[in-house]
Order: structure tokens, then C-alpha cells, then sequence
């Protein structure tokens, strides 16, 4: 057994998080701080401060079990089989029907119970 693996993210991990807290948090105070300055510096700021986060947390075990999460998320969606244009219209038309036809399947019961109900309290001619 491998003992590092079950203690969990090292010390140097939760540093490097830490960090990149501290970089996206700095990147949001800046915004607010430099007020006076443009717009656009402000956001490209706030950008960097989420891009250095980002590559300061995907140096972690966590991002790179992240970088492997999206690696195999991508090869699965290669693997999927998408519709053609005609089968999608088809299905498309599909369930609009049979929402119509369950629609006024649905008014005519409310209707008929409306009426039974009417009938049997006495408050319907």
C-alpha cells in the first residue's frame, strides 16, 4: 500500500490551492480597489487573476485527476451517436403530437369532471 495515498492531498497541494485562492481573490479586490482606472483593465485583472489560479490549481493531484475527469469526458462524446437532421425532426414532431393529443385529452376529462361535478352538488343546470 501506498502510504502517501492515504493521507491524502500533501501540504504542498493545499498550499498551491491556497495560492490560487488568494490570486482569484486578488484578482476580485482589485476590480473594486483600482475603481478610478478603466474598465477594461479592471476585468483583464480580474482575468489574470482567474487564469494564474487556474494553472496554479491544475498543478495539483486534484487538477490533474481534472485534466484526466475532462480527457476521458472527451473521448466519451466522441463515442456518442448524434441524431440526423431528419430523425431529429421526426422526434421533434413526435412529441409535439403527442403533447397535443394528451392536451385535449386533458381539457375534455376536465371538462367532463367539471360537468360531473356541477351535476352531482347541484350547482350546474
Amino acid at each position: 500500500m501506498n502510504a502517501k495515498a492515504e493521507t491524502g492531498p500533501g501540504i504542498l497541494d493545499t498550499l498551491k490551492l491556497f495560492l490560487a485562492v488568494v490570486f482569484l481573490i486578488g484578482g476580485i479586490v482589485g476590480y473594486y480597489y483600482f475603481e478610478e482606472e478603466s474598465v477594461l483593465l479592471r476585468v483583464a485583472g480580474v482575468l489574470a487573476g482567474v487564469v494564474f489560479a487556474a494553472v496554479i490549481a491544475m498543478t495539483t493531484a486534484r487538477g490533474h485527476e481534472l485534466w484526466h475527469f475532462i480527457q476521458g469526458s472527451r473521448i466519451e462524446l466522441r463515442k456518442v451517436f448524434w441524431p440526423t437532421r431528419q430523425e431529429t425532426l421526426q422526434t421533434t414532431l413526435t412529441v409535439f403530437l403527442f403533447v397535443l393529443v394528451l392536451s385535449i385529452f386533458f381539457w375534455g376529462l376536465d371538462f367532463f369532471l367539471l360537468w360531473a361535478t356541477r351535476l352531482l352538488t347541484g350547482q350546474g343546470g
